[in-house]
C-alpha cells in the first residue's frame, strides 16, 4: 500500500468514478484502475462495487477510507510545514463562516488582515455550522466559525466574540411593544427560520426541545435579506443576531425573557498543522476583540 495508490482511492470514493478521478488527479483512467486493482490484490479485499456507470465502495472499502484520509491529510500537513521551514513567504487562509457573519460581521475583518498581510491570499466558505464543521474535518478547510455549544472535541477552538440572538419582529406586530419575550409567546407565532444545519436554527430547536414545543415554521430560507423582507411584511418572526437589524428602522428586535448569548469560535482540527498564514489569521481575529 503506497501513498498513490491511497490517493487515486481517495478520490474514486470522493467522486463514484474512476473516470472522474482520473481527471482531477491528471492521470490516465487506465493508470487509475491499474493502481487500485494492485491495491485490491495486495490487501486481498474488493474495495469498490463496480457498476455501468457508478462506483460505490464495499464494506472493506468503507473501513479503509477514513484510514486514506488520515494518512493523506498527515501528508499535507507535512508538507506545508517542510515548505515553511524553508521561509515560504505566502500562503492561503481557506476559512469558513456561517451567512449571517459572513454578511455582517467579517467584510471589515477580511478587508483589514488583507491590508496587513497582503501577500497572504483568503478563501471564505460560506455555510451552515455542520457544513463548515465537516469541511474542517475533511479538510477542505483550515479554519471555521462555529459556536461553542456545537465544537467538538476533535476541534480546537477560540472564542472571538459573543453575540446575543434577538427576537425579531416588524414595527407594527403586537410584540413591539413589549421589553422582552417569552419563548410561549416566541413559539406562538408563525416562524422565518433558516434550514436545517446552520447555528440560527440548531438554536431555535434546542430552545423548542426545551419548552417542549413544536415550531411553528412557515418559511425555511437561508437568504437574510428575504428573512427580513417576510418579517417586515407581517408573515413571520425569526430571530437574529443583533448586528444584522440594527441598522434596519423597518425592524424591531427585542430579547428574550432570559436572554440567549452565543459564544463565537474560530476552530481548527485539533490534530492538524495549524500554517503560519492560518496561525496570523486566528491571532488578528483574537486581536479585534480582546478578552
Amino acid at each position: 500500500m503506497d501513498f498513490k495508490q491511497l490517493r487515486y482511492f481517495h478520490e474514486i470514493a470522493r467522486l463514484g468514478s474512476f473516470t472522474r478521478a482520473a481527471e482531477t488527479l491528471y492521470v490516465a483512467q487506465p493508470a487509475v484502475s491499474v493502481a487500485i486493482r494492485k491495491l485490491e490484490a495486495e490487501l486481498e479485499l474488493t474495495l469498490f462495487h463496480r457498476h455501468d456507470r457508478k462506483v460505490t465502495l464495499t464494506d472493506e472499502g468503507a473501513r479503509l477510507l477514513p484510514h486514506a484520509q488520515r494518512i493523506l491529510q498527515a501528508v499535507s500537513d507535512a508538507q506545508l510545514e517542510m515548505q515553511e521551514l524553508k521561509g515560504l513567504t505566502q500562503g492561503k487562509v481557506r476559512v469558513g463562516i456561517p451567512g449571517m457573519l459572513g454578511s455582517y460581521y467579517f467584510p471589515p475583518i477580511l478587508m483589514a488582515f488583507r491590508h496587513r498581510h497582503p501577500n497572504l491570499s483568503l478563501q471564505v466558505v460560506e455555510g451552515g455550522t455542520w457544513q463548515l464543521q465537516q469541511m474542517l474535518e475533511s479538510g477542505e478547510l483550515d479554519l471555521a466559525v462555529i459556536v461553542r455549544d456545537f465544537v467538538p472535541p476533535e476541534l480546537e477552538a477560540r472564542t472571538f466574540q459573543r453575540e446575543e440572538m434577538r427576537v425579531v419582529v416588524a414595527q407594527d406586530h403586537r410584540f413591539a411593544q413589549q421589553a422582552c419575550i417569552s419563548l410561549s409567546d416566541f413559539f406562538s407565532e408563525e416562524l422565518v427560520m433558516f434550514r436545517p444545519g446552520y447555528f440560527h436554527r440548531k438554536i431555535i430547536d434546542r430552545l423548542a426541545e426545551e419548552a417542549g414545543v413544536t415550531p411553528n415554521i412557515g418559511f425555511e430560507t437561508n437568504l437574510l435579506p428575504l428573512i427580513k423582507s417576510i418579517i417586515k411584511q407581517g408573515f413571520g418572526i425569526s430571530t437574529l443576531l443583533s448586528m444584522v437589524v440594527k441598522e434596519d428602522a423597518d425592524l424591531i428586535d427585542l430579547p428574550f425573557a432570559q436572554p440567549v448569548w452565543l459564544d463565537l469560535c474560530i476552530a481548527w482540527r485539533r490534530e492538524g498543522y495549524l500554517s503560519r498564514a492560518n496561525r496570523a489569521f486566528v491571532d488578528f481575529l483574537l486581536e479585534q476583540n480582546p478578552a
